[in-house]
């Protein structure tokens, strides 16, 4: 079982690089292995997951040295739900963008780069839920951010670079600042073994324990777009191919809430600091919500409840109860699934009208009515409508906000309906200008070319949505006729977010084991550190 573990990291890596050797040659090749890469760690993730509920944590070792020496791989409950998830989410999307290219005709394209990038990008992702010490888990940062940079400003479109250049200046800034952290903690407890760590800080001075905890929790704020330190996400993120849009979307904030989740839970329980997250949580919420209520690009809108959003997971963490951890995990699974469909769906849109800019949008129930239900369902799915694990999410962290009782908790409270009851008002307004209302003279047909650089006559360039380029930044030909391919994928992701709303009862109640066992903080302890006592 321990060689198990590492093949969610392994995999990716042995396949990018064998992709990277092959070029651009054998097309199709590329294509199955990145397919069967991911198949591969999704059916690993799903042995696993079952495993470490049942058993327990599990350690597989690097090199076989035991920690704090060696480099420790934990899979736990938490760890390989993560994984399971994000395995799903990442084949559907690699499926999409595999779809568009070909659609696309963008045979001369340097996908060669692209799909290793991916890769090493999900090698990243995994690396940094299974990591064990600090150390791994900057590793794991720097491993997803270096693939995430070349998706990002791929095809090097000016509104990619741009925004890429935001992206790296921020990406670089929290990463110095992650290792100055890991010096501090490093030169206080003489480790970076997490599982250390949790039984050294225990005994330090409170000083020195805040002073670590603050300088890694400003990290992971950044990676995880809570305010405020959110502002980059929404002009970086649209910009991006739709199929990296989506990606991100779904998992790279993701990776910052979870490491919160293991700082808070297994380094600084009970923290001081649980204050300052409640403040985060709710004007996270509200600000974001009130961002996408102004937008009128529908990649914008998105971004923005994503940034809003986050505040519900910062929200659960931030009580340092059971009820409110485990409805934290359950909303991170919920919104990882939800956010990446719906921006899968708007790539269809593009595809389709030629323009994500609700000005120049209408008539997609008719002219489109797949995508106008596809788009439908995740949105409201996102905006917490019954019987949908959106709704049972924030109700899970509404009952345990309620159950504390605190003034700041009661705030968030009142602080978390009102966000979902304007992420109502902002993807119903969204949907009724996009698919419900008469469409407007100028929208696209079938086949009209749209170079990146074109614009309508008298439009401000400054306004001007972002470009509708395919992978490489080349122009997207409109078309009635999605790639099956493109729909199928998308409609897996709607229908495993909704398969949530099915499966609650299990999804619920491992959730809240997992957040005994994280806030229990020995199962995890003993796992790695046995033998090395």
């Amino acid at each position: 079982m321990e060689a198990l573990i590492s093949v969610p990291v392994v995999l990716p890596l042995l396949a990018a690089g064998l992709k990277l050797a092959i070029g651009r040659r054998l097309r199709r090749l590329q294509a199955l292995i990145s397919v069967l890469t991911l198949a591969a760690v999704l059916a690993v993730s799903l042995i696993l997951l079952p495993v470490a509920d049942r058993e327990g944590p599990l350690v597989a070792r690097a090199g076989g040295w035991e920690a704090p020496i060696g480099i420790a791989l934990v899979a736990d409950r938490l760890s390989t739900l993560m994984l399971v998830v994000s395995s799903a989410v990442t084949l559907c999307v690699m499926i999409y963008s595999l779809a568009q290219a070909y659609a696309d005709q963008e045979d001369r394209a340097p996908l060669s780069i692209f799909h290793p990038a991916y890769l090493i990008m999900v090698a990243g992702v995994s690396d940094a839920f299974l990591s064990g010490d600090l150390f791994n888990l900057f590793v794991a940062f720097e491993m997803l951010l270096s693939g995430s940079y070349v998706l990002l400003t791929f095809g090097g479109t000016e509104s990619r670079i741009r925004a890429g250049a935001t992206y790296v200046v921020m990406g670089l800034a929290s990463s110095l600042l992650f290792l100055v952290a890991i010096a501090v903690a490093y030169g206080a407890t003489g480790t970076v073994s997490m599982a250390q760590l949790a039984e050294r800080f225990s005994v330090l001075p409170q000083h020195v324990k805040l002073l670590v905890e603050l300088m890694l929790l400003l990290v992971f704020v950044v990676k995880a777009a809570i305010f405020p330190m959110s502002a980059w996400l929404p002009d970086s993120y649209p910009t991006a191919p739709a199929p990296a849009t989506a990606l991100f979307a779904g998992l790279l904030t993701k990776v910052g809430i979870y490491s919160i989740i293991r700082l808070e839970a297994l380094l600084f329980p009970g923290g001081p600091v649980s204050g300052l997250l409640m403040w985060a949580a709710l004007l996270t919420m509200l600000l974001g919500v009130f961002g996408a209520v102004a937008q009128t690009d529908i990649k914008r809108m998105l971004s923005f409840t994503l940034v809003s959003h986050i505040g519900y997971m910062v929200f659960g963490v931030a009580l340092s109860t059971v009820a409110g951890m485990a409805g934290a995990v359950f909303y991170v699974v919920h919104h990882i699934t939800v956010q990446t469909s719906l921006f899968l769906v708007t790539g269809m849109i593009e595809r389709r009208a030629g323009t994500t800019s609700l000005d120049r949008l209408g008539g997609l129930m008719k002219l489109a009515p797949l995508i106008a239900v596809l788009f439908f369902v995740p949105a409201m799915n996102l905006a917490g409508i019954p019987p949908m694990s959106g709704f049972l999410g924030k109700l899970a962290l509404i009952q345990a906000g309620v159950a504390d009782g605190r003034p700041m908790a009661l705030t968030l409270v009142a602080g978390s309906l009102m966000t979902s009851l304007l992420t109502l008002y902002a993807v119903a307004t969204t949907w009724s200008r996009a698919f419900w209302r008469a469409p407007p003279p100028g929208i696209r047909q079938t086949g009209t070319v749209l170079e990146s650089e074109e614009r309508e006559d008298g439009e401000d360039p400054a306004s001007r949505a972002h470009g509708t380029e395919g992978i490489t930044g080349r122009a997207i030909v409109t078309s009635v006729n999605m790639p099956l391919a493109m729909l199928g994928s998308t409609m897996a992701l709607v229908a495993l977010a909704l398969s949530y709303t099915v499966m609650a009862g299990p999804l619920s109640a491992l959730a809240e084991r997992i957040a005994t066992e994280l806030l229990a903080r020995e199962p995890y302890i003993s796992a790695v550190l046995e033998g090395a006592r």
